[in-house]
């Protein structure tokens, strides 16, 4: 028992270490977590061949992944997905299969041995490239809804190359292990469906798919509002993992893929109203169990034999990652996968995958590759995911700003022909609500933003909006910024915001500027730059929903407004000696000690003032509208 307690450990403080590092360098957790395996494994030694076993273990959090993966998608938008699945997936297996293959027998392969590979090479890393695009928020990019469809149809294929495989054996092999009495001793995975007829085996197929996603639809939610009811976390936690293992084990009975079941299954519950508590439940479970596989696949790289060939290790490697890229790329045309997202796409998907140890495993134990080759194949798989998120760090870095160069370059600015006293630099969901307001009160606003669909949005809705970079002050100076009576700041670049109120400041000190900002470091930020007013934008949203909150516990409104309203007041007064404590520090980290203890001192002094105000039952604040006739009525 002792030895679990340690191993476990091991893996957890590697993890703890090494993932924190790995994204503070912006390399990623996927990433961190394939350091973490190799320096506990080939580099260290603390752990050894248990790592295949337990990696047998992780894989299941690529099933939980699938699930919560299928959560997010309505039945109606993965049926729009099936061109693609069917065409872009099917495509991308079959290309690269053939490639890897034809390359095969160039080699002088057998042409099974050929054909196994190639079918081995033309999966992917669904956990690696998942985790990855969800990571950086790119699911909701073409690439990434692409790459997703590509992915689902290898997860289905994995289920006739398991069938196909072993007609692919070598006789010699087979021969070999029969005289040494060595044939395939190995676990037999139970199947309830085995030595049934074709025609019975096809109809218990369908039945068990049936069975998930008609279950899923009619039987889930009594079976969740009775977990519900006893009002205990554990229990719902147990059942949402209960639901999980048994679509998985009902999959694997039969044969399918328990990916393929639980995908399906949380598809079916997507619309379900506990989705979210599944989401909740289940996202713990699958982000440990992710990292562990993700530590194991590090820990299992072999680097005896890496060394001894090297270069043909290596060259196989780089090989298979131009090969996969390529044929990505060219698939991207017909597809009409553009821009940046084509190569986010080919790059995403341009490594083997976890389901490549299975299909090797596999293919050994049905004498489909001698024991040599899939050792070697091995290595090629585990390196080629350890490099997949150093693809993702080339594509920003490298690729992501040649494309956004090229567009700025491309996408000429709007002619300015017009001019107004309230310029706006920036038309996302906070500069749209003030553009909104201002022209509803016939205040004319010059609107400029580098998103074409905002602009579009503005113009749709009769507000003089140009495509531009607002931080161009030739561009500011066509529009008038010289004459303008106040210049509004909202653009989401954080350090861009900043920049533009130095600039302006400087070259119009008597500009009055509005700046929104992200959090009270921000805040700080742009009024030392000059900016004349700052408000953070989650503060009134914040404030309206903490009375809102107070009502909603049986306070009158009236009360509510007036805590509210001495919250605001205190903290307006706190405001200023913050901002000064905060520009006199000079020290790298402003929010040092002495800020901290001043921070603390407002925040006694602010729950003093609410106290009074809760004890002297009237507000500190007179200046809003009284109620009109019968609204007390409405909470008696």
């Amino acid at each position: 028992m002792t030895i679990y307690f340690i191993q476990a450990f091991i893996y957890l403080i590697a993890a703890v270490i090494a993932v924190p590092l790995a994204k503070r360098f912006g390399l990623g957790s996927v990433l961190g977590y394939l350091i973490a395996g190799v320096v506990i494994g080939p580099v260290v030694g603390l752990v050894g061949d248990e790592t295949t076993t337990i990696q047998h273990f992780a894989e299941f959090g690529v099933v939980m992944m699938l699930f919560l993966v299928g959560l997010e998608l309505e039945p109606k938008m993965l049926w729009s997905m099936r061109h693609r699945l069917l065409g872009l997936g099917g495509l991308q297996v079959f290309l690269t299969a053939a490639s890897a293959a034809g390359l095969g027998l160039l080699f002088d392969l057998p042409w099974t041995v050929a054909v196994t590979i190639g079918l081995i090479f033309s999966l992917s890393s669904t956990a690696i490239v998942l985790q990855t695009l969800q990571e950086k928020g790119l699911m909701s990019s073409d690439a990434g809804r692409s790459a997703f469809s590509v992915l689902l149809f290898q997860d289905i294929a994995v289920i006739p190359m398991l069938a196909f495989i072993p007609l692919l054996a070598l006789p010699e092999l087979v021969e070999a292990a029969a005289s040494l009495q060595v044939a395939a001793e190995h676990h037999e995975e139970l199947n309830l469906l085995a030595g049934l007829p074709g025609w019975a085996y096809a109809i218990a197929l369908f039945s068990s798919i049936a069975a998930v996603v008609v279950g899923g639809h009619y039987l889930s939610r009594p079976i969740f509002k009775y977990v519900a009811s006893a009002g205990l976390r554990e229990i719902s936690t147990a059942a949402a993992l209960a639901l999980v293992i048994g679509i998985a084990a009902l999959m694997s009975l039969v044969g399918l893929s328990p990916a393929l079941g639980t995908f399906l299954a949380g598809v079916v519950l997507a619309n379900s109203e506990f989705r979210h508590e599944l989401e909740s439940n289940i996202e713990p479970f699958k982000g440990l169990l992710l990292g562990l596989f993700f530590i194991t696949v590090g820990a299992g790289i072999d680097f005896g034999i890496l060394f001894s060939e090297f270069g043909l290790i290596i060259g196989l490697t780089l090989g298979l990652i131009a090969l996969k890229a390529g044929i990505l790329l060219l698939l991207s045309f017909p597809f009409k996968v553009k821009g940046s997202d084509r190569w986010l796409f080919a790059l995403s998907l341009a490594q083997a995958g976890e389901f490549g140890f299975v299909l090797l495993s596999f293919s050994t134990q049905n004498h489909a590759l001698p024991l040599d080759i899939s050792q070697r194949l091995s290595l090629v798989v585990a390196l080629s995911m350890l490099l997949t998120p150093a693809l993702f760090i080339a594509f920003e870095r490298l690729i992501l700003p040649i494309y956004e160069k090229r567009q700025s370059k491309t996408q000429e600015p709007d002619k300015v022909d017009d001019q107004g006293p309230v310029l706006v630099a920036g038309t996302g969901r906070f500069g749209q609500i003030v553009n909104r307001l201002l022209a509803a009160n016939d205040v004319k606003t010059i609107v400029f933003d580098q998103s074409l669909s905002a602009i579009e949005v503005m113009r749709n809705i009769g507000i003089k909006s140009y495509f531009g970079d607002a931080t161009r002050m030739d561009l500011l100076e066509t529009a008038g910024v010289g004459q303008a009576s106040l210049f509004v700041v909202a653009i989401d670049d954080r350090q861009r915001a900043t920049e533009l109120v130095l600039e302006l400041k400087h070259a119009y000190p008597k500009l009055k500027i509005l700046a929104r900002s992200y959090d009270r470091g921000h805040q700080y930020e742009l009024r030392q730059a000059g900016a004349d007013y700052v408000v953070n934008e989650t503060y009134y949203s914040a404030l309206e929903m903490a009375q809102q909150s107070m009502i909603e516990l049986g306070m009158h409104p009236f009360k509510a407004t007036g805590l509210r309203n001495s919250f605001a007041k205190t903290e307006e007064k706190s405001r200023d000696i913050l901002y000064e404590t905060w520009l006199a520090s000079t020290e790298d980290n402003k929010f040092n000690a002495n800020y901290r203890e001043l921070f603390m001192q407002f925040e006694d002094a602010l729950r003093n003032a609410n106290k009074r105000e809760r004890n002297e039952g009237h507000s500190l604040e007179r200046s809003w509208t009284p109620p009109p006739k019968g609204y007390a009525e409405e909470f008696e």
